[in-house]
């Protein structure tokens, strides 16, 4: 028997011998390797899916959506072929694949970008976000996250007061942060509604490719909007377009525990002595 085999076979509930445990240990580098490959294959999966998420399917959901509801021109009725011994007027009968695939076409023709459209599109993408962050927020070990976010915008709000950074000066400070990055992700999104409203195709593949592609810029205008926003002096539009990441934060931050409160210290203790220390320069959004 191997050694170390019959607790895990009482813990998994296996048959001894019929899983053995390795007693040689990996190399540092086939460790390295495997961690990579799968941090790679992360990142993939969520740009991928944040890509369908939140360009393809809104894009497609409102072109259906102006044609279902004719505030588009929608394509010519495709109707099949008349054959010798038929009436013109009746329409041959298709098979079910056929008249999908033309009901398909039908909701899919493309249809212009204008601001209305990009409007809802917006809209359906805020929505699939809020309810991933609702939904996520259900979650305990999620929630728990979420409290050391809230930790974190309170550790930064006293060292931006000018406070000693103490579990008691922290412990009354807001959650919300306009700098935080739920504040950036939707401003990104209301960014994304203007700009996607200026460049537009008659065409759903086109309107994808320049979604994806604009999104640098998107990304851009939004984090100098967020650093703009955080000046004294900025105007009331810098500072309106934050306000619903604020809002959304009452989810994404929950109201820390002291112990939460003291690892934020200390992490942001240990930040702080990598910045340099000439100047005050502003702060970058916050994670």
């Amino acid at each position: 028997m191997i050694e170390g085999e019959g607790d895990f076979a009482g813990l998994t509930g296996a048959v001894p011998g019929l899983f053995p445990v390795p007693t040689q240990k990996r190399s540092k580098d086939e460790l390295k390797k495997g961690t990579t490959a799968a941090a790679a294959g992360s990142i993939v999966f969520a740009l991928i899916f944040n890509i369908l998420l939140f360009v393809a399917a809104p894009l497609l959901l409102t072109n259906a959506l102006f044609i279902a509801a004719g505030w588009a021109t929608a394509p010519a009725a495709v109707t099949a072929p008349v054959t010798p011994g038929t009436v013109a007027s009746e329409p041959a009968n298709e098979a079910w694949y056929e008249d999908t695939w033309t009901t398909v076409r039908t909701y899919l023709h493309p249809v212009r970008p204008s601001v209305a459209f990009n409007l809802i599109d917006g809209l359906i993408r805020m929505t699939f976000f809020l309810i991933m962050i609702v939904s996520f927020s259900f979650l305990k070990d999620i929630r728990r996250v979420f409290e050391y976010h809230g930790a974190e915008h309170k550790t930064v709000f006293t060292w931006e007061a000018g406070l000693p950074l103490t579990v008691d000066n922290a412990r009354p400070q807001p959650r919300q942060h306009p700098r935080c990055g739920t504040s950036f992700l939707m401003v990104v999104m209301l960014v994304a509604i203007i700009l996607f409203s200026v460049i537009k195709f008659d065409s759903l593949l086109l309107n994808f490719l320049i979604r994806l592609a604009l999104m640098p810029v998107v990304a851009g205008l939004s984090y100098e909007i967020i650093r703009l926003s955080a000046k004294k002096e900025s105007s009331w539009f810098f500072k309106l377009m934050t306000k619903p990441g604020v809002w959304l934060q009452n989810i994404t931050t929950q109201e820390p525990d002291d112990k939460q409160l003291e690892v934020a210290i200390e992490a942001l203790k240990e930040s702080l002595k990598l910045e340099p220390q000439t100047g005050d320069p502003l702060p970058a959004p916050l994670s």
